[in-house]
């Protein structure tokens, strides 16, 4: 029932991953603004001293986007990898499950990876998006933050034999 429940939850990260990507992809306007108001720091009160960290280049903030756009599809994609491995995976011994494991893993590690250091460090902690009332999505990155470690520890942790 482990093994079961533990390629559920990976292939769960990996819809929601896939959606959060396409999302982007198909409808990039709302997002792409979002990046730019964290970006060109245009909502940190005007006397805070990190001000001139500020990134307000067009062409830097899209590509910004890009590779977060890019990073979510890799997780996405790496997550569904580890779910097909696990359920194919799923009757055989504790090894092959263990092994199977690696794709979700990644992935995982991955998510965690972007979310934490990229939105809660860098954009969070680097470019004050802690300071704005109206682009501030901490909340929203802590959340996944910590649904993607928990699911990593779950994953990661041995389950026996089938």
């Amino acid at each position: 029932m482990l093994r079961i429940s533990k390629t559920l939850l990976v292939a769960a990260i990996a819809l929601t991953c896939s959606l959060v990507a396409y999302g982007n992809l198909i409808d990039p306007a709302g997002n792409l603004d979002f990046v730019r108001h964290v970006l060109s720091m245009d909502t940190v009160e005007p006397g805070s001293a990190i001000r001139g960290r500020a990134i307000t280049d067009p062409g830097l903030q899209q590509a910004a986007f890009v590779l977060i756009v890019a990073g979510e599809t890799c997780i996405a994609g790496l997550c569904w990898i580890g779910a097909a491995r696990m359920l194919f995976a799923l009757r055989g011994p504790a090894p092959h499950f263990a092994a199977a494991k690696a794709w979700a893993v990644v992935g995982l590690t991955l998510g965690f990876l972007l979310f934490q250091t990229g939105f809660m460090g860098i954009g969070g902690e680097w470019f004050g998006m802690w300071m704005s009332k109206t682009w501030n999505g901490q909340e929203d990155a802590f959340r996944f933050v910590l649904i993607l470690l928990g699911v990593l520890i779950y994953v990661a942790l041995p389950e026996g034999e089938a």
